[in-house]
């Protein structure tokens, strides 16, 4: 299915399938239409399932799962976790396992997994990869990395901080293909996907309004 300006009428409309307020403020940034769905996913991982396999796995079912109340849609489902020590870590969810997660990755590299999927529910095609992006911390103190968490509470966030604000206090060294990954969507390669469809994010009119 080709999208253009001048088929505008038979657009698909663009769904971002996540509640999270990081990952629509980076989808805003390609200035398309687009609604969010909440997906109702399972995340948690399956027996001796890898990082990269678990982001994957979790995108692509969010992407079809908000697809159950959009048709001729192009709907975007993400997913990301952060692997300390061997260990998968995900949202810490209180403050003490946030300062637990950033002690432990104090002084390290450490690598964060992004899967990314689009599912056009149109075709059936679905597309996903993981995006690798890796994180130098500098060596930490329990004293900083307490005023970091009261300060910016990055509870709902995967590694336990906001790179977008005061997080990147925490770090040395940024290494990866995209930045926006580190947030939570890989807008570069989402725009390759969405090219693969037919959406230009440089034309007018590529997808249907919401």
């Amino acid at each position: 299915m080709s999208i253009s300006a001048s088929s505008s009428v038979n657009a698909p409309r663009l769904v971002l399938a996540s509640t999270s307020s990081f990952r629509k403020t980076l989808l805003e940034k390609l200035a398309l239409p687009f609604s969010c769905s909440a997906p109702e996913v399972d995340e948690t991982p399956l027996p001796n399932e890898s990082a990269t396999a678990l982001v994957e796995r979790l995108a692509i079912a969010k992407a079809k799962a908000g697809a159950s109340d959009n048709s001729n849609s192009l709907i975007i489902g993400s997913d990301q976790v952060a692997v300390i020590d061997g260990q998968i870590v995900g949202k810490p969810l209180t403050e003490e396992k946030a300062i637990a997660q950033l002690m432990a990755a104090s002084g390290k590299r450490i690598t964060f997994y992004t899967g990314l999927a689009l599912y056009n529910n149109f075709t059936g095609h679905v597309e996903s990869l993981v995006e690798p992006f890796t994180v130098h911390f500098k060596p930490l103190t329990e004293a900083q990395v307490r005023y970091y968490v009261a300060t910016e509470q990055p509870l709902y966030c995967a590694g336990s901080f906001k790179c977008e604000g005061l997080g990147i206090a925490l770090f040395e060294r940024l290494e990866g293909k995209d930045p926006n990954s580190l947030v939570g969507l890989p807008l570069i390669s989402l725009i390759e996907m969405l090219a693969r469809q037919g959406v230009d994010v440089l034309s007018r009119d590529c997808v249907a309004a919401v």
